[in-house]
């Protein structure tokens, strides 16, 4: 996605259980997108630790590395729909960025959130998604896909967690496997970026997959503490927090 001369990306282990150092230790089945999801948490919280680290802003640090115009059209739709001036990271004010293409759809996705350090409580404020999916043809219909990869991405970033001991599977209900609620759901607004130019692409996965690592990157924007975990629960946070 961006244009830089020199990276390497290592993977380690095998998926879906199929023997090796495999993150995924059980089979996953059918559930195999989480991959996508994975990926993009590490590469997009990367590219938030260089801009940090060059003491460049985000959105600018992206800017300054993309020449793909498609990609650079959706993520200034995003800035602009978002409205927020991006600073130096950590500012203070809970500001994140994501951006991916995932099998031909390109996403960009801005995040707001607030950060309780007595309580390590993470709130989603609002988040904003451009997709480029090709040429539109039901602008309702992907409206309600990209609301639904939001809310349910918001579920993997920040609660929903399956503990094991000893092959066991502790999480075995809804009370301790909490999913999102609609009583803590942020204000969610979706940029449509027509492409009538190109075929309709898929819309019911790719705004999934940003939803960790623009999280992550608002965290760390509000609260000055890089999260390399999900689901980034209270106890997480209150933790990394100690180390800062």
């Amino acid at each position: 996605m961006y244009n830089i001369p020199h990276h390497q990306v290592r993977s380690f282990g095998s998926w879906g259980g199929r023997g090796g150092d495999s993150p995924h230790p059980f089979g996953v089945g059918a559930w195999r997108g989480p991959g996508s999801n994975t990926n993009v948490y590490a590469m997009e919280s990367q590219v938030d630790v260089m801009a940090a680290g060059t003491g460049i802003d985000p959105l600018e640090f992206r800017l300054n590395n993309l020449t793909d115009k498609r990609m650079r059209r959706v993520l200034l739709a995003a800035a602009d729909k978002f409205g927020r001036k991006f600073e130096k990271a950590p500012s203070g004010k809970g500001y994140g960025i994501a951006i991916t293409d995932y099998l031909g759809t390109y996403v960009a996705t801005m995040a707001e959130v607030k950060v309780d350090t007595k309580t390590g409580y993470i709130r989603a404020e609002r988040v904003v998604c451009a997709q480029d999916t090709g040429e539109v043809i039901n602008p309702e219909g992907v409206r309600m896909q990209i609301e639904g990869c939001i809310i349910m991405g918001l579920g993997y970033a920040l609660t929903e967690e399956i503990r094991f001991k000893d092959g066991k599977i502790l999480t075995e209900n809804f009370d301790t496997y909490e999913i999102p609620r609609f009583s803590w759901l942020p204000e969610i607004e979706t940029v449509l970026v027509d492409n009538p130019e190109m075929p309709p692409q898929g819309c019911g996965e790719p705004a999934i997959t940003p939803m960790g690592a623009v999280m992550a990157n608002a965290v760390f924007d509000a609260a000055g503490v890089r999260m390399f975990m999900l689901p980034m629960t209270p106890d997480r946070i209150k933790e990394a927090l100690k180390k800062i």
